[in-house]
């Protein structure tokens, strides 16, 4: 390896928008993000579910099952 070329690894911090901070090492010393671990749907369990602009009402609007087509195929089902 070519000496002198290579940027320096030092401590660094990981901080969240949550307020969690991480230690790690990096070339940057300080490091911002928005979701980490500690609040990541994923890892906590928990479900965010951000609508934004009535965008999920108008997904389940295009696609989603109509209510007169649910109660139709429910009473076929029981004339069955």
């Amino acid at each position: 390896m070519k000496s002198g070329i290579h940027p320096e690894y030092k401590a660094a911090r990981i901080v969240c928008a949550c307020g969690n901070m991480i230690e790690t090492r990096s070339t940057v010393e300080e490091i911002h993000v928005e979701i980490c671990s500690s609040c990541h749907p994923f890892f906590t369990g928990k479900q965010k579910l951000v609508d934004t602009a009535g965008r999920v009402e108008k997904f389940r609007a295009k696609y989603g099952r109509k209510e007169e087509n649910v109660e139709q195929s429910a009473e076929a089902a029981v004339e069955a």
